[in-house]
Formats: C-alpha cells, sequence, structure tokens
C-alpha cells in the first residue's frame, strides 16, 4: 500500500494491454491486474476459432499483427498479444482477482492477493465471463457446456448447440464435422444475420440437406440425462441427448460493475453511465473500456472500434493533471 499509481486497469485483454501501453508512453505509473491468464478472453475462445476483423484491425502499440491469413486465428492472436505484453515490458498482475474498492485519499483496491492503491481506474473486463443461462430445470447437469473449446470431444455423439450466433454456428459445423449427430434449437426464424459472411451459406446449406437438424422458433423446456425436451411451432418434442452446448451468449458482470459504484440504466440493456468523450463514469476518475461499455449489447464494441478508448482515457487523464 506504500505506492501509489496513476492508474490500475482492470482486465487484462487487449483493450487493457492498449491503456496500459498508453499509460507507459505518457509516462504515467500503471498496474494490470487480471484475474486469470493473459487475454483470458481470448484463451477461452474455441480452439479453431477465426477472428471476424482482420489482423491489422486488432493491433494494438503500433506493433504490427502478422498472420498466415488476412483473418488471425485466436493461437495467433494469443502469440501476437503475449509478444506485445513482452516487448512493452507491461505492469502485470495475473491470476489475481479484484475483490473490493474503496475511495479514500486514493482508490484502494483489495485483490484476492494484495492491496493496491491508485488515482484511477481503468475497468476493461470484458463480458465472456458470464454465460446468459437458460433458467431451465436440468441446466446444472454435467452433460450441459457454456464453453465450447473443441469438436473432438463430442464425436459419434448426439449433440444438441443451442442459439445461432457465430459461437453456436462455428461449434455445430464442427461437431457435425468430426462425426457428432447435430441438432440445433434456435429462438429466432433463421441463422443470425452477424453470422460470419463465409460461415453462414456453409450453415444453411448443412441444414437444407439435412446434414444438421435445426428447431427455429423452438427452445429449450427441460435437459435430462438422455434427453431434452424441446418447445417447438407444432409441439413439445422429446429428443434423444448425449450434450448439450447451451452457447446462448455472454453478459459482462453487472454485480462487480455495481460493486465498483457504477450507475447503470435501469432497463435490460443495463448501459453503464460514461462520458462518451473521456470514458469516466458517474465515480469520478473511474472509466470504462472496451466491450464493457455497451451493456447487453456486447455486438456494439470490440477490438476493432474500442482501441481508441486507450487514447480517449489517457489523455483525458493528462488533461486533469495539467488543470
Amino acid at each position: 500500500m506504500e505506492d501509489v499509481y496513476d492508474i490500475i486497469i482492470i482486465g487484462g485483454g487487449p483493450i487493457g494491454l492498449a491503456c496500459a501501453i498508453k499509460a507507459q508512453q505518457a509516462k504515467l505509473s500503471y498496474l494490470i491486474i487480471e484475474k486469470g491468464c493473459l487475454v483470458n478472453s481470448i484463451y477461452n475462445y474455441p480452439q479453431n476459432m477465426t477472428f471476424f476483423s482482420t489482423s491489422e484491425k486488432l493491433e494494438i502499440g503500433d506493433v504490427p499483427f502478422v498472420s498466415n491469413h488476412p483473418k488471425p486465428t485466436r493461437s495467433e492472436a494469443l502469440e501476437y498479444y503475449r509478444r506485445v505484453a513482452l516487448k512493452f515490458k507491461l505492469q502485470i498482475k495475473l491470476f489475481e482477482e479484484v475483490k473490493a474498492l474503496d475511495k479514500k485519499q486514493y482508490y484502494e483496491i483489495l485483490t484476492s492477493k494484495n492491496k493496491y492503491q491508485s488515482r484511477n481506474i481503468i475497468i476493461s473486463t470484458g463480458f465472456y465471463d458470464l454465460p446468459v443461462l437458460l433458467n431451465v430445470p436440468g441446466e446444472g447437469l454435467p452433460k450441459v457446456y457454456h464453453y465450447y473449446k473443441d469438436p473432438h470431444y463430442f464425436a459419434l455423439q448426439k449433440v444438441i448447440v443451442v442459439g445461432a450466433s457465430n459461437s453456436s454456428v462455428d461449434a455445430a459445423l464442427e461437431c457435425y464435422r468430426k462425426g457428432a449427430d447435430v441438432t440445433m434449437i434456435v429462438r429466432a426464424d433463421d441463422i443470425g444475420e452477424r453470422v460470419k459472411y463465409w460461415v453462414r451459406p456453409d450453415i444453411k446449406n448443412r441444414i437444407a440437406e439435412g446434414a444438421i437438424k435445426a428447431y427455429f422458433k423452438s427452445s429449450i423446456k427441460e435437459i435430462r440425462a438422455n434427453e431434452v425436451i424441446v418447445e417447438t411451432p407444432d409441439g413439445e418434442m422429446c429428443l434423444e441427448n448425449d450434450f448439450v452446448l447451451a452457447l446462448t451468449g455472454y453478459q459482462p458482470n453487472f454485480e462487480f460493475l455495481n460493486k465498483m459504484g457504477i450507475t447503470l440504466t435501469d432497463d435490460e440493456k443495463q448501459y453503464p453511465q460514461h462520458h462518451p468523450d473521456t470514458m469516466e463514469t458517474n465515480r469520478e476518475g473511474i472509466y470504462l473500456a472496451g466491450v464493457i461499455c455497451g451493456g447487453m449489447d456486447t455486438h456494439l464494441w470490440f477490438i476493432e472500434n474500442s482501441r481508441e478508448h486507450a487514447d480517449m482515457i489517457i489523455n483525458a487523464i493528462l488533461a486533469k493533471n495539467q488543470s
């Protein structure tokens, strides 16, 4: 507790790293605190995931991101951001979770391992930590997964994939191509419009030919050990099942934001209050960066269009210091 940092950054993803680089270049003292591994969210992406953005739009710190193809893979992104962290010798504490925040003369941050003081806080925690639950009986069974890594585990099994977003479609196609019997359960009447444009025709064609079964305007009513009850427009159905991939999306940790004293809008979007030019929240000296700014609209912000938050926040802090 002896040192007082200019900035503590909560979250060691790409945008958190970008904020640290800008702080370092501005000669501000800083520390990143990350509860998992470096760029923890990307590490937890499916192993074969390809980004929608091209590599140059994922660059931070003016470090070129060279990939084998225009759109990089998860493994290439992990390699890139690790090299960036090493190049700048970023000050980062990994596997250390922020537990509480108090404001005295400075902000006092209590973590799972230590205590710190800082004049400013940047929250860049993303949204991949908490899955959006189905809230149906049986969701807690071991056969239900809210995160998907690799298709081989599900080979030769009857797999239900819930949802029609990028993650759901990728899982359905990969498991099908590893020999799984795949059924998709989709609330909407079609595959999501935001699905990667080079993947959407593939999944629609596999459904059209019957290689992957799909029930649209449908939802899971109950999950059982060897079957799943599904509500469809034609009535209730009982499907044999070995595994359920409930890839229904993810959401920011709103409880954490509340604990930090950040005001959220009183609607289903739960947008955290912040100034669009400085990214400062209703709490003076606490800033937001990255996907966390969009509340439940997690498609509004991503690496490509939120890298600029680092410049906005550091410039705002420098302007305050000068005044």
